[in-house]
C-alpha cells in the first residue's frame, strides 16, 4: 500500500481487511512516518468508522523508495510524488493500480473501469516495464461517476454532446480538507484541475483501443464543478444529445441492464452497477451513496432537456467507488485476466 496513511490510503486498508483475494503486508508512506507502526504513524489521523485493522496496525512503515515484496502495489500516493515513484517501483517489476492522477493521460497507461472499457489494458503490453510489472490508472472521482452513467447509453444511442455539473463531497479534497469557514452553509465554485480532468478522462475512457492506443471520444464535454458541504458522495447534473432517438424507457433499460462483469466472480464488482431511481427527489448522498458497499452509481431524475435532449442526475461514492474501491476492482481484472 503506497500513501497508506492518507485519506484514500486509509480507505483502501479498510476495503481491503476482509478481501478474499489480497491481504496488505506492506504500507509505504512519507519520510516523516517510515520506520514507525502503522498505527502510531496515522495516530489521530485516522478518520473512518471502523478501526485500524490489527494485523495493519502493526505493520513497520516503509519510506518512499524502500524494496518492497509485494507484486500488486497499490497507490493512494500525493501526485506530489507519485509519478517518479510508481515509475520506479514499476521499473523493478511490480504492478501498480494506482488512484494518482499522473499517469492517466500517458497515452500507454490504461484509464479503466472495468464494466466500461476493460480491453484498454491491453496497453500494459506497450509499457517499457517487461512482463507481470506496470501501471494501471482508475479515472478522477467524478469521471468514474460520469463515464459509468455514460457509458451504455453512448453503446445504445451514440453521445453527441454532454454537459456536466458536480456537486463534490469534501472528502473528495482528503484531510484535512477545506477550512470549515470556507465550506459550512456555502458552496465553492472552483476544484483546481478538476474540469480539465473530467473533460479529457472521460472522453479517454469511453474511447476505442486500436493498434495506434486509445483514440479518444469525439464528442464535446463541458464541466463545471462545486464543492459543497457533504462528507461523501459526487452527485452529478448531466445534460446529453444523442446521434440516435431514445425514448425514456429505453435509457432506463440501457443502465438496468448494464451488467457486464456479472459472470466473472469479482468480490468488489456490484451486482447492478447502475441503478436508476424514477423518484422525483433521487438520488441522495445521504440515502444512496452507500449502495453495494460504495460502488454502485445511482441515477435519476430522467427527463428531457430543452437545450440538449436529455437530463439526468448520477450520484457515487467518491472515496470508495471513485478512489480505493476502483482500484482494488482493476486489481481483481488484473487477477482475473491472469495478470498476477
Amino acid at each position: 500500500m503506497l500513501g497508506g496513511t492518507g485519506t484514500v490510503g486509509q480507505r483502501f486498508i479498510q476495503l481491503l481487511e476482509s478481501h478474499p483475494w489480497f491481504e496488505v503486508t506492506e504500507v509505504m508512506a512519507s519520510d516523516q512516518s517510515a520506520g514507525r507502526s502503522y498505527a502510531d504513524a496515522v495516530g489521530s489521523r485516522w478518520k473512518l468508522s471502523t478501526s485500524i485493522p490489527g494485523a495493519v496496525a502493526k505493520l513497520r512503515v516503509k519510506g518512499p523508495g524502500e524494496p518492497l515484496r509485494s507484486h500488486i502495489l497499490f497507490s493512494a500516493l500525493d501526485a506530489s510524488v507519485a509519478g517518479d515513484l510508481e515509475e520506479r517501483y514499476a521499473r523493478q517489476g511490480h504492478l501498480v493500480s494506482s488512484n494518482a492522477r499522473n499517469h492517466r493521460m500517458n497515452p500507454v497507461v490504461p484509464l479503466v473501469i472495468p464494466e466500461v472499457n476493460r480491453d484498454h489494458i491491453e496497453l500494459l503490453e506497450k509499457q517499457p516495464y517487461g512482463d507481470g510489472a506496470g501501471i494501471v490508472t482508475n479515472p478522477n472521482c467524478s469521471v468514474i461517476v460520469i463515464a459509468m452513467a455514460l457509458a451504455p447509453l453512448h453503446r445504445a444511442f451514440g453521445v453527441e454532446a454532454a454537459i456536466v455539473t458536480t456537486f463534490q463531497a469534501t472528502s473528495g479534497a482528503g484531510y484535512p480538507g477545506v477550512p470549515s469557514l470556507d465550506i459550512l452553509g456555502n458552496v465553492v465554485p472552483f476544484i483546481p484541475g478538476e474540469e480539465g480532468k473530467i473533460e479529457s478522462e472521460t472522453q479517454k475512457i469511453l474511447g476505442r483501443l486500436g493498434p495506434k492506443g486509445i483514440a479518444p471520444a469525439d464528442f464535446p464535454l463541458s464541466a463545471h464543478c462545486h464543492r459543497v458541504p457533504v462528507i461523501d458522495g459526487h452527485l452529478v447534473a448531466t445534460s446529453v444529445r444523442f446521434g440516435r432517438p431514445a425514448r425514456e424507457k429505453e435509457i432506463l433499460e440501457a443502465w438496468r441492464s448494464f451488467r457486464p462483469l456479472r459472470k466473472l466472480g469479482l468480490p468488489s464488482a456490484p451486482a447492478d452497477p447502475i441503478l436508476p431511481r424514477t423518484e422525483d427527489d433521487r438520488p441522495q448522498p445521504r440515502l444512496d451513496v452507500d449502495r453495494c458497499g460504495g460502488m454502485g452509481v445511482t441515477t435519476g431524475r430522467l427527463r428531457r432537456c430543452s437545450v440538449l435532449e436529455w437530463k439526468f442526475e448520477a450520484l457515487g461514492h467518491n472515496t470508495i467507488r471513485g478512489a480505493a474501491g476502483a482500484a482494488i476492482l482493476n486489481a481483481e481484472i488484473l487477477a482475473r485476466d491472469g495478470r498476477l
